[in-house]
């Protein structure tokens, strides 16, 4: 039997007032809450994007948006059990018409949400599996079981008869959700909607964010030298991060020397060589918001090629963060950087990331996206509360070293301000002989 739903929940305007002051600094508090201060305030953080996404269902075509995307599932019901959910597909959450969310964790994570997450409604904290990928298969009845119990609760709702929207999901489950009589339709770009724009304490969170990767590029400069290795370098940034108080560490690139070009997207035990040019990526997640934050270091010396493919890169950044601000169009930002064949490359497909922005947030990948492959025909308009990560990346002349810079920018009222401030003005030489 399907507990009654409470009354239907009206957005206030304080919700989606995302609060910003671009007056002020933009702050970046430790890690802890204290008394004496107000750093993140998680209650209106909570209401802040449930409102956002109540507003965008509401702006939509759907009934209810079902979410098995983990980083929707945080940002909906502000719950997270850790990486080892990321692949298994057995979290999800319903939000039906204007209702309280409902959420479906792993066994007894819905008994500790009960007790420890007192902004979902206690009826709404489900114990759901559905089968993790297969492992279970679905004559196993879990899956259609799942989906008797979301169309019930759409009924409760009255919103049987509308679209429902579903982000990611498994072919037999979405086969058990049209056999039960649902419409199934798109609902990532309705969470994509919610999530571009970021309130104040999204924002404190990503600066937050950023500020402990400042600290691991001033390990990695001091440390950088013949010997070291690509994977000593990754191994030392993810446990500082977490030591820092990361709570997931997605991905480190490490790309050294002959490497650099092109670039891998990747590390390995390759040892670091006096006059190497070497350049880092670190993702990383502070309370589920994101970094992604190049820097290119030299080892040791540099060499004429090497400073001058820096200056490239940097030339193009710049130029890219000159144009940010509310009003802006995706594809005049494009346009300052060089085209894929200009960097030795047959086509934007094959040079896509190298000239980049995206979105951060709860994913490593939000709106905008900011490139020539896809921005020229299809721009999308820059918003005030916007938080994305812009990166160039330039070939050297000696034919094996690269450049790689990436520079997370919060789009203010009039600009933009720059949240990555370990110094990339010119090529950082650790180490210098």
């Amino acid at each position: 039997m399907v507990a009654k739903l409470s009354e239907p929940t009206i957005i206030a305007d304080a919700d989606v007032d995302p609060g910003h002051n671009w007056k002020r600094a933009l702050s970046a508090p430790g890690v802890m809450n204290v008394d004496f201060e107000e750093r993140i305030n998680f209650q209106r953080l909570h209401r802040y994007r449930l409102a956002r996404t109540r507003q965008a269902l509401r702006n939509s075509q759907l009934g209810a948006l079902l979410t098995f995307d983990g980083n929707n599932i945080r940002y909906i019901t502000s719950t997270n059990i850790g990486e080892w959910s990321r692949d298994k597909m057995c979290r999800f959450a319903l939000l039906a018409g204007d209702s309280s969310p409902h959420l479906w964790d792993f066994g007894s994570a819905a008994a500790h949400h009960r007790l420890h997450a007192p902004w979902l409604e206690t009826t709404h904290c489900h114990a759901g599996m559905l089968g993790l990928r297969g492992a279970v298969p679905p004559d196993a009845g879990l899956m259609r079981g799942a989906a008797l119990e979301i169309k019930a609760i759409l009924e409760d709702n009255g919103v049987a008869n509308m679209p429902i929207g579903v982000d990611l999901v498994e072919p037999p489950m979405l086969w058990e959700l049209e056999k039960v009589g649902l419409k199934v339709m798109d609902a990532q770009q309705v969470m994509l909607d919610a999530r571009e724009v970021k309130n104040q304490d999204e924002i404190m969170l990503l600066n937050v964010a950023a500020s402990m990767v400042d600290a691991v590029y001033h390990m990695i400069y001091e440390d950088l030298k013949p010997g070291v290795r690509e994977n000593d370098i990754v191994a030392r940034a993810t446990k500082m991060l977490f030591e820092m108080g990361a709570d997931d560490v997605e991905a480190i690139n490490a790309v050294a020397g002959e490497r650099c070009s092109p670039h891998p997207h990747n590390f390995t035990d390759r040892m670091v060589r006096p006059g190497d040019q070497a350049f880092f990526d670190v993702i990383q997640a502070y309370m589920g918001y994101r970094t992604c934050y190049y820097r290119t270091i030299n080892v040791g010396t540099a060499n004429d090629a090497q400073h001058d493919a820096y200056k490239r890169a940097r030339e193009w950044i710049d130029a890219s963060i000159d144009m940010i601000k509310p009003g802006v169009s995706t594809d005049k930002v494009a346009a300052v950087w060089p085209k894929a064949e200009e960097l030795g490359f047959s086509s934007e497909m094959e040079c896509f990331g190298l000239q980049f922005g995206h979105g951060l947030g709860v994913a490593l990948h939000e709106r905008p996206i900011i490139s020539r492959l896809v921005s020229m025909d299809n721009p999308l308009e820059i918003k005030e509360g916007m938080v994305f990560a812009l990166e160039t990346y330039c070939p050297a002349k000696d034919g094996y070293s690269a450049a790689r810079i990436e520079e997370e920018v919060v789009v203010t009222d009039t600009g933009c301000r720059v949240i990555t401030l370990f110094p990339a003005q010119e090529l950082p030489v650790a180490n210098e002989y």
